[in-house]
């Protein structure tokens, strides 16, 4: 299994972590001369660079000419002008991003990654993820980070993505908006349920873009995982601190052919099915990655229930508590064993009936998408149709919907 860790102990930003995976790959030059063709007026250089007696490289990214950097530094001086020239709305990054020239999986990843932001600035800011402008994030200079480490994954292609907790730094930062406190709120907004912590660094460390593409592509955050490490790439940041401003990407392997698991089950032959509907509720709601039941054959012939619970290890303890809690057993069994997943993320599709979510799964070769349920019972219930006349008019539309790209 293919495994790539990505150690965050400097936070994370498009440029670093662009530069990072393009020291992953066997011709680095040759995928920045594939990006400088994707954007009119955007030039990529990779340059060597050292922080701390470190040495890797930093992504140059230069907007007609003026060097991304630069284009923040403004944006922060100057958010009136900034604001003024450059509004762009989630539909007009839908519009740019179908203009460009690489695989499908990569245009909806970039556009998966730009959803998490806009989702995040909405709630900030507490207005419509349709009623968003962009602005640090919806520049050119971010929409060419994020397609570059978009494709750089593509090329890639991890089995798992792993990255350490986020340092995501202290003070304050100037925005468009004004000074934020680090981290700035859509950062913050963004790394819900990611493990971050601040340290005594002074600055923005963690940019809301770069939280993005870890929220993103990220399977677990936590201590590096057992590997055989077969390349490195360092991505530099632009600014120097105390500590080698960088993210650090490992590449490599594993014998493991997938994450470890634990599976708990018992036996019970004295509770309703009401209750024990109402046991498994409880269960996921506790973390469980999955909760089933089984028909079993007890003592004295009588039948039962076997209840089995997967869960990660690291909360197994909880798990076993609440099924004492929730259920009559007197005794639970525990087997540690392994699973297989296709990565997985949800999509938001325009239709001529309206807008229907739909679940993408990813890997091993395959994809395979979706709809929910519950917006077809509602789609197919407001046009007078059965969910599967529904499911099967979807699927033209879709394919439709490609044959006219």
């Amino acid at each position: 299994m293919k495994i790539l860790y990505l150690d965050c102990g400097m936070g994370a930003a498009g440029d670093m972590l662009t530069a990072a995976l393009a020291g992953l790959l066997p011709a680095p030059d040759k995928f920045t001369e594939r990006l400088g063709t994707l954007f009119e007026g955007v030039h990529f250089e990779l340059l060597p660079a050292t922080k701390c007696g470190i040495t890797g490289q930093q992504m140059s990214v230069r907007i007609k000419g003026v060097d991304e950097n630069e284009i923040h530094e403004q944006a922060a001086h100057d958010p009136d002008e900034h604001t003024h020239h450059h509004h762009r709305t989630m539909k007009d990054i839908e519009d740019l991003v179908e203009k460009l020239d690489v695989p499908g999986k990569v245009k909806r990843d970039i556009l998966a990654v730009y959803g998490i932001i806009a989702d995040a600035e909405s709630h900030v800011h507490g207005v419509p993820v349709t009623d968003i402008h962009f602005h640090e994030v919806g520049t050119l200079d971010a929409l060419a980070d994020i397609t570059a480490v978009c494709l750089a994954m593509y090329e890639l292609a991890p089995n798992k993505v792993y990255a350490s907790p986020v340092h995501v730094g202290c003070g304050s930062v100037k925005c468009a908006h004004g000074v934020l406190p680090v981290p700035a709120p859509a950062t913050e907004q963004i790394l819900r349920d990611v493990p971050i912590y601040g340290g005594k660094i002074e600055g923005e460390l963690c940019t809301p873009t770069g939280a993005a593409l870890l929220k993103y592509f990220v399977d677990r955050f936590g201590d590096m995982p057992i590997m055989s490490v077969s390349a490195a790439g360092y991505g530099m940041g632009s600014r120097d601190y105390p500590q080698a401003n960088c993210v650090r990407a490992l590449l490599g392997g594993s014998d493991e052919g997938s994450d470890p698991v634990i599976v708990l089950s018992c036996t019970i032959d004295d509770m309703t099915a009401e209750d024990i509907s109402y046991a498994m509720k409880m269960l996921f709601s506790g973390g469980a990655m999955d909760v089933y039941t089984l028909p079993v054959c007890m003592k004295k012939s009588r039948m039962g229930t076997m209840l089995c619970v997967v869960c990660p290890a690291e909360i197994r303890d909880s798990m076993i508590e609440m099924i004492f809690r929730h259920t009559s057993t007197i005794g639970v069994r525990e087997e540690i064993t392994r699973r297989y997943v296709l990565k997985r993320h949800t999509e938001t599709v325009d239709s001529p009936l309206g807008e229907i979510h739909r679940k993408v799964s990813e890997g091993y070769g395959v994809t395979r998408i979706k709809y929910e349920h519950d917006d077809l019972e509602r789609m197919a219930s407001e046009n007078y149709m059965s969910i599967e006349e529904l499911r099967m008019w979807l699927l033209s539309n879709d394919a439709e919907a490609e044959n006219d790209k």
